[in-house]
């Protein structure tokens, strides 16, 4: 990695017993100056990695490098374990059989439920997002059984979602409105203690006029983009669950960024 960025290839994954998934924690505070350094770990982008979604990674590193915060970063091959003590993990998407395969794979290894229990911040995406759910569609449409990280099941809808999204986030949560692009046939429904992301302005997002959905720090969406680099409010979000109160950026670091932001939304029919 570029820039001063710690890498970690990690070993091979030893054959173990699958985990019975639990249920994640709430928000654990963290304390009040933060970590020197976060660890950041791409999960499985040999199988999950479309539309550009390690920019998800790249951004989190750059925003919290602008903010003095080191950075360390674990990518994490499908054959390899994943490791329980990150700070925040990243699920990108992909193709069926690929997600199939790698929620076999996740649930045998156990790492990743591992660092939900004990309160890691996740970001997944797309196909990561049904993945931490209880189950999705496979192939054929068959119910295939994902992490349990968030009480949500999805299945193949009617119509497919294609194109630009807009989507107000959950006051609770303090992001601005999302934007980003979807592809995908998925419908997601919540349990009932899992609040959706945010509600649809324009596209198709979980099926029901939402779009994703969060519990404690595990967070899914079906925004690609890549979603934290359009959305960097969202970005600042998932690093201040992992390294407490965040910093202001100097703001001649943040143009490129206002000005993608502001030419999305202006793209969509709805008002910014």
């Amino acid at each position: 990695m570029s820039e001063g960025l710690g890498r970690h290839r990690l070993g091979s994954r030893g054959p173990q017993e699958p985990p019975v998934p639990r249920r994640v924690p709430g928000p654990v505070p963290p304390g009040p100056d933060g970590p020197s350094a976060i660890r950041l770990v791409w999960v499985y982008p040999d199988l999950l990695s479309t539309y550009g979604d390690r920019g998800n990674l790249l951004t989190l590193a750059r925003r919290a490098r602008l903010r003095g915060i080191g950075v360390e970063i674990a990518e994490v091959n499908s054959d390899q374990q994943v490791p329980v003590d990150g700070d925040i993990y990243l699920l990108g998407g992909g193709e069926d059989l690929p997600q199939v395969l790698a929620a076999r794979r996740l649930r045998a290894d156990g790492g990743l439920t591992a660092a939900a229990d004990r309160g890691a911040v996740i970001f997944a995406v797309c196909a990561g997002y049904q993945i931490i759910g209880t189950e999705f569609g496979g192939p054929e449409g068959e119910p295939v059984p994902g992490l349990g990280l968030l009480d949500i099941r999805s299945g193949r809808g009617e119509r497919r979602g294609v194109g630009e999204v807009t989507a107000d986030v959950d006051p609770a949560l303090g992001v601005e409105r999302l934007t980003g692009f979807e592809n995908h046939q998925g419908v997601t429904r919540r349990g009932p203690e899992v609040k959706p992301l945010a509600t649809v302005l324009t596209g198709v997002g979980n099926g029901d006029g939402t779009e994703g959905a969060y519990y404690g720090r595990v967070v899914g969406t079906y925004l690609h983009g890549p979603a934290l680099v359009r959305n960097p409010s969202l970005a600042d979000l998932l690093l201040s669950w992992a390294a407490g109160p965040l910093p202001a950026i100097d703001s001649r670091q943040e143009d490129l960024v206002l000005k993608l932001r502001g030419e999305r939304l202006a793209s969509q029919s709805s008002p910014a």
